[in-house]
């Protein structure tokens, strides 16, 4: 019933964060602690464009809004990123840069509460969370956070790459703030911004030749970024030889289109993907059709493709996200804007049919939470579902194998409400399964360790109705749990598992390999075993969790 395809489309165009838990752990307190009358302590570091000003907060050297390319408005829009010129004097890097365009300037009305919304790629959520100065298309702009400047060490880096799908987010979340992370593991941590939704993934190679990289620009803004670390970082006290990239979500999908990508070839060294799904990303056909109907919603003739770039941007989302409302109503294999599989800049799909062989040396650590679906649905009754809702739900999922799936998910967890069996089984459907398949055909190459986990740790907000919802490893991995207390309750079981997580990630990007003293052996995944962290107050290493469902899910989804 369910393609490769299907899943991603599925994905993309249910993506909905929870209102409240999750945007507040985006939106939650100021970075900078100062004490009250003291002056901030500036700092100075050099880089290959000029030199900037940061801030030193408790021992961490921050600088925020540094350009890693040249404004991407006018004539690079559409493009692939370029060089910014270089300044003189002392360029200021105190304040986040802009997050890139992503709201749609002429919403639709918003539906009345507790109606479900409908697929929100029409509506995408864009939570730039944190950054006072709003959104432009000036945003190749990073982030760094480190412990020291130019002392001859050698640090690990820490590369995030944002959630948000490939439409929305920002780097500039106080969630991802990098002080924490940094303090604890003496690394250098590095968050960025990048050309989102129609500015980054239009595909307009069809109309002309100038635009033949427009369907993957946001992909090579990340590649660009990358390089910036590769010319810059060992004045910031990084290693340029030990980069790891990370993201959640739309982040982690990022990440797998990475290790796809030829460009992104040697310029990080591991990938740990967080709860997020790239089997396949948006095939060529599917692709040039998106932007055939957003030049015409323009009113554009294709041999006039160049007047794109002399209209206000605003005119251009507005546009996109009248293209794709209109989309989904007759096609949901709509996939939205996202990195187009050219032959090229991204010679295949990252995990179809088998998982791409560039960077297959990387290692990769990869999982997902128990009930991503209880952090990616605004829908009040989803939470008091009777049994004939449930099955209606999951029926509209799964079709013919609804029925026998329901039976085994009561099987497995007999104690569980209408629903509870809705939650997993969606999850299970969106994410839990496709990771395992990821990681099955990633360590089918048979070259960079595989490492798996399956987060289970409940969170106690909201009364403990959002289990383990989707963004759930963020404030666990930066160390942030007290920054993002209404996500995790910020209590000492947090703070805890934190101590615990935060290592493991830490030491993964310094050596490749997760085990530290503080979780129990964490063994190399194999597609024979399946050993998998299962992360929680008391963590454990289970072999094929989930196995019963994880092969009904398979069948389910025609994951062969």
């Amino acid at each position: 019933m369910t393609s490769d395809r299907k899943i991603i489309a599925q994905y993309v165009s249910r993506r909905q964060f929870l209102r409240g838990a999750s945007a507040a752990a985006v939106s939650c307190g100021a970075l900078f602690e100062q004490a009250a009358g003291q002056s901030p302590k500036y700092v100075v570091a050099e880089t290959s464009l000029g030199k900037i000003r940061g801030i030193d907060n408790r021992g961490i050297k921050t600088f925020k809004g540094v350009p890693y390319g040249a404004n991407t408005e006018g004539m690079n829009r559409f493009m692939p990123p370029t060089d910014r010129d270089r300044w003189t004097g002392v360029r200021d890097a105190l304040a986040y840069g802009h997050s890139a365009p992503q709201r749609d300037p002429d919403p639709p009305p918003a539906p009345p509460r507790d109606v479900p919304p409908g697929p929100s790629i029409f509506t995408a959520l864009a939570v730039p969370g944190g950054s006072s100065t709003g959104e432009g298309e000036d945003c190749l702009v990073l982030n760094v956070w480190t412990p020291a400047l130019s002392d001859g060490r050698k640090r690990t880096v820490m590369l995030w790459l944002h959630g948000g799908g490939f439409g929305s987010g920002s780097g500039s979340s106080p969630s991802n703030d990098g002080t924490n992370l940094a303090l604890r593991g003496d690394v250098v941590v590095v968050t960025i911004n990048h050309r989102l939704n129609v500015l980054g993934f239009a595909n307009f190679s069809e109309f002309s030749p100038d635009f033949a990289a427009s369907g993957d620009v946001g992909m090579l803004d990340i590649v660009h970024a990358l390089k910036w670390v590769r010319a810059n970082i060992a004045q910031f006290g990084g290693d340029p030889n030990t980069v790891m990239i990370f993201g959640q979500s739309g982040g982690g999908r990022k990440c797998e289109t990475l290790l796809a990508m030829p460009s992104a070839k040697g310029l990080f060294h591991r990938a740990t993907i967080e709860s997020g799904v790239a089997i396949q990303l948006v095939s060529r056909d599917i692709a040039i059709r998106n932007a055939e109907q957003l030049l015409a919603k323009l009113g554009i003739r294709k041999t006039d493709v160049h007047d794109l770039q002399k209209l206000p941007v605003e005119r251009i989302m507005a546009a996109s996200f009248a293209v794709m409302r209109e989309a989904g109503k007759i096609d949901q294999n709509v996939a939205g804007f996202a990195p187009t599989v050219d032959g090229k800049i991204l010679p295949q799909h990252p995990f179809h049919p088998t998982a791409s062989p560039v960077s297959a040396d990387v290692p990769v650590m990869i999982g997902c939470t128990r009930t991503e679906w209880t952090g990616l649905t605004t829908e009040a009754a989803a939470w008091r579902l009777d049994e004939d809702g449930m099955r209606e739900r999951v029926k509209e999922m799964l079709g013919d194998h609804s029925a026998g799936m329901i039976d085994l998910y009561r099987k497995t967890t007999p104690n569980a409400t209408p629903s509870d069996i809705f939650f997993l089984i969606a999850s299970d459907y969106n994410y839990v399964a496709p990771t395992m398949k990821i990681a099955e055909r990633r360590a089918a190459l048979g070259k960079g360790p595989v490492y798996s986990y399956y987060f289970t740790w409940e969170t106690p907000v909201q009364g403990g109705l959002l289990r383990t919802p989707h963004n759930m490893e963020i404030p666990f991995a930066f160390d942030n749990v007290q920054i993002s207390a209404n996500l995790t309750g910020g209590g000492a079981e947090a703070v805890a598992l934190a101590d615990k997580v935060s290592d493991a990630w830490i030491a993964f990007a310094r050596t490749g390999d997760p085990n530290t003293p503080k979780l129990p052996h964490w063994p190399v995944f194999t597609p024979t075993d399946r050993a998998t962290m299962v992360i929680d107050n008391a963590s454990k290493v289970v072999n094929d969790p989930l196995r019963e469902r994880r092969v009904a899910m398979f069948r389910a989804l025609k994951l062969t």
